[in-house]
């Protein structure tokens, strides 16, 4: 007879990872580059009013790291849109002449084959990342522009982003950041994995801890920049879609106007700390903490070695540094919580 222990002796190491797999999607989408560029030229060529990164959800995340990484970089008229939003407000700033960057990995959503149908009926075109090939968003009649290949979301907006200030001749230095990161990037996410593992087993069997005595008490997730996308989709399409886990999440400017005062001795509190500019915005929050909070947790992508990406380029990359960390912490959630991600209690089991 065999009896299980609370949890096994010894964490299990790189759990769920498959390196090359890692290696081989990473450098798939960085190789999309001409496609990218072929698509922007069009776009550019036959001009534009605004780019509008809409999405639901997580795709939401990504298109307000979009928008944000672009903000203080460069002049063109770049959005933010949720799907949902715009197809039930509107927004009349969009016109004929406006171009949608939008991504899903299902080709089904039904707010994002709305949100497409609104704009050609406004006669907006529409550039589609789309994971599912024979979906309904790989429709002729759904985008202008498609470009089918999975996963990679946030690295292939960014790619977007980047020729498109390199187009406005705000970005100088593209080739040498393209050749920087189709060299060394996929490997730095790979070896970021590897480095987080032991924490992260750490740190998920803690939080199955806490939830095992205070499964009512929410997860407090704040972030700036690049890392807002990150740790909005990290809350709200992981722990709360797929492990149950309450979650509020709030950006770290915002932390100070009444948040903070929530916050005591035993709150869950993780910070997620990028390179981008908006990281003093993250720095302040980190210093706050610990006058009041010892059940705090800080993420900074500053701590991975990330061998070979130049200095300058780190917070270009930091919401995808986040997201490998938190891979390794989601494995481990799912064994200590012995709670399977694939499964949901209404997510897609009926109409709503």
């Amino acid at each position: 007879m065999y009896t299980g222990s609370k949890w096994q002796e010894k964490d299990p190491v790189l759990r769920d990872f498959d390196e090359q797999e890692i290696l081989d999607s990473v450098s798939g989408a960085l190789a999309l580059r001409e496609q990218i560029e072929t698509v922007v030229d069009e776009i550019w060529d036959k001009g534009f009013d605004g780019i509008w990164f809409m999405g639901i959800g997580g795709t939401y995340a990504s298109a307000m790291q979009a928008e944000v990484y672009m903000r203080g970089r460069s002049a063109l008229p770049v959005y933010a849109e949720n799907a949902a939003e715009f197809v039930t407000t509107g927004n009349r700033r969009f016109t004929p002449k406006s171009v949608v960057i939008m991504s899903s990995v299902s080709g089904e959503t039904p707010e994002m084959i709305s949100m497409a149908e609104r704009v050609h009926e406004i006669g907006g075109r529409v550039f589609a990342f789309v994971d599912t090939p024979g979906s309904t968003l790989t429709g002729r009649n759904m985008q202008e522009y498609l470009i089918t290949y999975p996963k990679n979301e946030q690295l292939k907006f960014y790619m977007v982003c980047n020729y498109l200030m390199y187009k406005n001749g705000e970005f100088d230095e593209y080739e040498d950041y393209c050749l920087n990161m189709e060299e060394y990037l996929a490997q730095a996410l790979a070896d970021t994995e590897k480095e987080a593992d032991t924490w992260a087993a750490g740190f998920a069997r803690r939080i199955a801890d806490q939830l095992a005595e205070r499964p009512d008490m929410p997860y407090y997730l704040i972030a700036s920049g690049n890392q807002y996308g990150a740790a909005y989709s990290a809350g709200m399409c992981y722990w709360e879609e797929q492990f149950w886990i309450r979650t509020r999440v709030i950006s770290c400017q915002e932390f100070f106007h009444g948040m903070l005062e929530v916050i005591t001795r035993n709150t869950p509190v993780i910070l997620y700390m990028g390179e981008d500019e908006q990281r003093p915005l993250a720095e302040r929050v980190s210093r706050f903490l610990p006058k009041v909070c010892e059940n705090y947790t800080i993420i900074d992508t500053g701590e991975f070695a990330l061998y070979g990406i130049r200095e300058e380029y780190r917070g270009s990359i930091s919401h995808l540094v986040m997201r490998a960390v938190n891979n390794r912490i989601d494995a481990y959630l799912e064994l200590y919580l012995r709670h399977p991600r694939t499964i949901r209690r209404y997510y897609h089991q009926f109409d709503y």
